[in-house]
């Protein structure tokens, strides 16, 4: 998922993720307040169509699946009551709570399920979501025009059953089931809105702890409001979550120490100013950040030009000096302490070999851009770096200019947009080079490795391997059910991708944070939708 922020808080673009920061109050005997601030806008609230953290970070908290994911991703009861799953692990049968109700009255039944994937999968949408049901009978062939959308391996059994068949077991299921794309969806409110679904509060409807409010689909600001038709509500503390844009940290830290906000995000020279102050946290994060070349351009198509753009990048400095937070050189695409080895335990980045190219090598880098120059008939390039408007990603932006910079015959011009446009320019392939994120959908390498695919719509490089495309196949299919080989095959699959740079991975990104001690019990996940405040208080 992309995230807007620094990509929703810092998408991606998508995840932050959400940069959640806050400010507690209790009025009366039951009110409580979190107000909070973001780096960056919603874009829309249609769970078929966004790809933003920070989206998906409040779908989580005003909309519920299936299941939810409590602390550490743990599987909880959502929707659904209980499951069951046959013995091949390819027929999943949900039974859903009678009770649950949409914001507007209607009941929450099992055909809000059929139609919300349905809406998702149907190429009409032109979702680029839809791969992540690759598994599910017959996705991949409604995704490619080859099937109906009605045959889908879903099936409502009356109101309050629902069967899910696979085509092969997926070792994820239920913490996808906990991912907002798979939510259900009220026919009824699509139909009556059209095209403005989801394009403010007013054009959508609720079922989860809280709903949406106060967001005209342009403004800075809005507000997460206790649901009181949520079937759980009576364990939900907050009355409200309150949302406000600031895009320069200086400004959430004065309102932090005038009392204002609960929590705020440190930038790297806050954080390190800060680093003995007892309120100070630090939260990782399942993501990498990354630039990509658009690969349709001649230019970015020759390996030993992208090999040197990647080798005259200083990571460490990068991480350490000009992002900080928290953030860490990771050598990989797929982020550290995401998943581990089915045989020893070891984690994913350990088993990855990382290339030559992603160490920083200045005199080597040089050469190879001048050969690739010569290669392709140029003495000098000049293009544009697109990147968000965020604080830090402008310090980045800067940085990465300088650097760039350094190899000879190229100019580096910079273009810091806001977040709601360059999610656009980015799935539109409109530019040349872009700063980009991914930040983990869930608990597993292939959350990073699927978009490299070379159909896969937030393939934003549009780079592509044949191989590639066929260890992800495996890893996905005839290896699905046997866990060594499946990591075995996404194992080669990153090495290829990092040997032939793919995009250029720059760093996975942490938070710092200062957070009153007033707040408690907010839920934060490194993967998927970061943030749950269902059981969150102001004590």
């Amino acid at each position: 998922m992309h995230l807007f922020r620094s990509m929703a808080t810092l998408v991606s673009i998508t995840g932050a993720s959400l940069i959640l920061v806050g400010c507690g109050q209790k009025s009366g005997q039951q009110k409580e307040t979190i107000t909070t601030s973001t780096d960056s806008e919603l874009t829309t609230v249609d769970p078929s169509k966004t790809t933003a953290v920070g989206t998906f970070n409040v779908l989580n908290n005003v909309d519920e699946g299936l299941v939810r994911l409590g602390k550490d991703s743990r599987v909880e009861p959502g929707i659904a009551t209980s499951s069951t799953v046959s013995k091949d692990g390819k027929t999943y049968t949900f039974h859903l709570r009678k009770n649950a109700k949409w914001s507007n009255g209607d009941p929450v039944t099992a055909h809000d399920f059929v139609y919300s994937w349905r809406r998702t999968l149907n190429p009409k949408t032109a979702s680029q979501y839809g791969y992540l049901f690759s598994g599910i009978k017959n996705a991949d062939k409604i995704q490619n025009k080859k099937a109906p959308v009605s045959s889908l391996g879903i099936k409502a059994n009356g109101d309050y059953q629902l069967t899910v068949t696979l085509e092969q077991r997926i070792p994820y299921f239920k913490l996808l089931m906990g991912f907002p794309v798979f939510f259900p969806q009220d026919s009824k409110t699509v139909q009556k809105y059209g095209s403005q679904y989801g394009t403010s509060a007013k054009t959508q409807v609720y079922n989860g702890p809280f709903t949406l409010t106060q967001w005209t689909g342009t403004n800075l600001n809005w507000t997460l409001k206790k649901n009181p038709t949520y079937w759980d509500k009576k364990h939900v503390k907050l009355d409200n979550v309150k949302f406000n844009v600031t895009k320069d940290p200086s400004t959430g830290l004065n309102l932090f120490n005038e009392n204002k906000l609960d929590m705020a995000q440190l930038s790297a020279t806050q954080a390190k100013q800060m680093k003995n102050n007892k309120d100070l946290i630090s939260r990782k994060q399942s993501s990498n950040y990354y630039i990509a070349l658009n690969q349709k351009n001649k230019v970015f198509k020759n390996l030993k030009i992208r090999q040197a753009m990647s080798m005259i990048i200083n990571r460490p400095m990068l991480a350490n000096k000009v992002i900080g937070g928290g953030a860490i050189n990771n050598d990989s695409f797929v982020s550290k302490d995401l998943a581990v080895s089915p045989k020893d335990g070891s984690d994913f980045t350990q088993d990855v070999t990382a290339p030559t190219s992603m160490g920083y090598h200045p005199a080597e880098a040089k050469q190879l851009f001048k050969q690739g120059l010569q290669e392709v008939g140029r003495k000098s390039l000049h293009f544009t770096l697109l990147n968000s408007d965020t604080y830090d990603q402008k310090q980045l932006s800067e940085y990465l200019q300088s650097a760039l910079e350094k190899l000879p015959g190229l100019h580096v011009t910079l273009n810091n947009i806001p977040g709601r446009v360059i999610l656009s320019r980015q799935a539109d392939h409109q530019f040349q080079a872009t700063v980009a994120n991914w930040f983990a959908d869930f608990s597993d390498p292939i959350t990073f490795l699927n978009i490299l695919t070379s159909t896969n719509p937030s393939n934003i490089s549009q780079w592509k391997n044949a191989e590639y495309d066929r260890l992800i196949d495996a890893s996905n299919n005839d290896d699905g059910g046997n866990a060594e080989a499946r990591w075995n095959d996404m194992v080669k699959a990153q090495n290829l991708a990092l040997k032939d740079q793919a995009i250029i991975p720059l760093y996975q990104s942490g938070e710092k944070w200062l957070v009153k001690k007033s707040v408690k019990g907010v839920i934060y996940n490194t993967a998927g939708a970061n943030y749950n405040f269902k059981d969150a208080s102001v004590k």
